[in-house]
């Protein structure tokens, strides 16, 4: 396929994923529980952190999550007492753990009262043309406070070889435009243009296929890769991509 066919062809592929029947069976269905703002990115951000492994396992264990939250994210994070925090304590999704949740929802409280909440984090080191560094001070400020060194694992760093698929897919969450119903679009200061492809297993085998991407490793540089050739088929949104190799490669075997 030359470029403007492998366009043609990935946009297809968007208009079929990019659609409500895509939240049946992705994390993201967590978050659209939520009205209000705040919710709404909280729980977004819990659910990304745990969003590796099985998706049925991510999706109940994002859910238990927010019941230990008592469904209300933003209120429990600001408002929280040792006690309820103790109730933390049993959370389990693969190697994130209770005392790892327990940290989590102290930072975010942290960042709430301290840094106007997690959109002005982010926006706060922003660059036009990337959120990678963004990305990278954030975890720096979301560890400012007394912590176990286990717990830092589950931020990825950028600027230090990380993909930062989690990361990116919340951001992508975050700042795409709802107009279909899949993404919120709830971030204001950040642009769809400076987003990042969440690069795995599956968006990684299909981009390779289609020659979007020659390095063998999903980290940083492949990233860098992948986001710009995805930026030459669309500058403005170029990580609406993201819905097609996904599809391509969970749902079609591609």
């Amino acid at each position: 396929m030359n470029q403007s066919e492998l366009k043609d062809f990935l946009d297809e592929k968007v208009a079929q994923y990019n659609h409500p029947s895509f939240l049946e069976g992705d994390p993201i269905q967590v978050p659209h529980r939520f009205s209000k703002k705040e919710d709404i990115e909280i729980s977004g951000f819990l659910t990304a952190t745990i969003a590796w492994g099985n998706r049925k396992s991510i999706i109940n264990n994002a859910v238990r999550l927010m019941e230990l939250l008592d469904n209300s994210p933003h209120d429990f994070v600001l408002n929280h007492s040792e006690n309820d925090l103790d109730k933390l304590t049993p959370f389990v999704h693969r190697t994130f753990n209770g005392t790892d949740l327990q940290y989590f929802v102290q930072s975010l409280k942290h960042i709430y009262l301290n840094y106007k909440g997690l959109e002005s984090t982010f926006a706060k080191h922003q660059e036009e043309g990337s959120l990678q560094t963004s990305i990278s001070q954030f975890k720096l400020t979301f560890f400012e406070l007394p912590h176990q060194t286990r717990t830092q694992k589950h931020v990825s760093d950028p600027l230090k070889g990380s993909a930062a698929k989690r990361i990116n897919m919340f951001l992508r969450w975050m700042v795409r435009d709802n107009s279909t119903g899949v993404d919120f679009g709830i971030w204001k200061s950040l642009k769809p243009s400076q987003l990042s492809c969440p690069l795995d297993v599956h968006s990684g085998n299909v981009a390779r296929k289609l020659k979007l991407l020659h390095r063998k490793q999903n980290d940083a540089k492949a990233l860098l890769e992948l986001d710009t050739n995805l930026r030459r088929l669309d500058a403005t949104d170029p990580v609406k991509y993201d819905f097609a190799l996904f599809g391509l490669g969970v749902f079609e075997k591609f």
